[in-house]
């Protein structure tokens, strides 16, 4: 008789406790879309413009068939995402503004909610069927609506990129304010390139993408924004960069694990590439667990719902040790730096 080796069941757990779980996790569901109908429709926003309104009032201003606005109000009250008073007036609870009101802002959700509520959910109509077959629906070529939802989802990530991370890279600011250059590798709509305009006006910057969709919106971008002097889109691959290009760094945000792991070493190789002696690699991705363990630990509960959402659309997210391999084996001797930031994105840098 061979000993069990499954974890056993931690003293507080009941079948009551694991009942309460799925319930909670259904009144996730909901709230999802509950804020992704306040997004939609603008009920955040009149909010943050009109703290103090009643449902009726907001119902009037959009639009709106008011015992619906009234059930939304409340329910958002009692997710905590609304705080009321007693003759049911409104206002939105602390910091929702930024979270789910103000599409500029850093921290701003919307484009993330979304990116469940609509195109996650489409993509579970074929998961059962995925599973059989294996068959998978790729990130390229989707409608311009969900490209601008995932650049929305990484915009944070692209502020703290162009104001705070690569400023901080030692020696890299001084080379883009002289004039030095920066390839961002899947620039999609061209969002992350605008913050590195501003960041560094005297830089040139080059972005590449594969996605046709993206580099669309991208080049409309640029252009409306008056930098398209100084931006460079190829659509491609790294390697498609033109021969005999150097440039001081190179940045990757979410896009690591949404290259095939066939061709990923490939692609670093090429970063290794075109960097100057001296230069950066930052990439910021999600780190997927070694281990069993470690994918109960509170860093990896991100890249592992990631893992799961995205399997459809075949990416594969890589763990520690994958992500080590590819740089040493491009040529990249030095440090690696390494951090957790935020729900579970990890920040790799390292200098050629």
């Amino acid at each position: 008789m061979t000993e069990s080796t499954h974890d056993p069941a931690p003293a507080d757990c009941s079948a009551e406790s694991q009942v309460a779980k799925v319930f909670e996790w259904r009144r996730g569901f909901n709230a999802m879309y509950l804020i992704d109908i306040g997004v939609q429709l603008g009920l955040f926003a009149v909010f943050a413009d009109r703290p103090g309104a009643s449902a009726a009032e907001v119902a009037e201003q959009l639009g709106l068939h008011a015992p619906y606005v009234e059930t939304w109000c409340t329910t958002a009250y009692s997710f905590g995402l609304l705080e009321g008073e007693e003759d049911r007036t409104f206002r939105l609870a602390p910091f929702i503004d930024q979270v789910l009101a103000i599409p500029s802002h850093p921290r701003y959700l919307g484009g993330y909610v979304r990116l469940g509520t609509e195109f996650a959910t489409e993509d579970h109509r074929y998961c059962l069927e995925a599973f059989r077959t294996g068959d998978t629906v790729p990130f390229q070529g989707r409608s311009d609506t969900f490209a601008e939802a995932v650049a929305q989802g990484t915009a944070g990530l692209q502020v703290l990129s162009a104001r705070k991370l690569l400023p901080e890279l030692e020696g890299l600011k001084d080379r883009l304010d002289a004039g030095g250059s920066l390839l961002e590798v899947g620039c999609g709509t061209g969002r992350h390139l605008l913050q590195l305009t501003k960041a560094f006006p005297q830089a040139r910057c080059i972005g590449v993408d594969i996605d046709p969709t993206g580099m669309k919106a991208a080049e409309a971008a640029i252009a409306a924004a008056g930098v398209a002097d100084r931006v460079d889109l190829v659509a491609g691959e790294v390697g498609d960069v033109a021969a005999g290009t150097e440039v001081d760094a190179v940045v990757m945000i979410e896009v690591l694990h949404e290259i095939a792991p066939g061709i990923r070493q490939s692609v670093i190789d090429d970063c290794y590439r075109v960097l100057r002696i001296g230069g950066w690699l930052l990439i910021i991705d999600e780190t997927y667990p070694s281990t069993l363990a470690e994918s109960r630990r509170p860093e990896f509960l991100f890249p592992v719902q990631t893992g799961f959402e995205e399997l459809t659309w075949g990416n594969v997210l890589p763990t520690r040790e994958e992500q080590d391999f590819l740089l040493r084996n491009a040529g990249f001797d030095g440090r690696i730096g390494r951090a957790v930031i935020g729900e579970g994105f990890t920040v790799l840098s390292v200098r050629k």
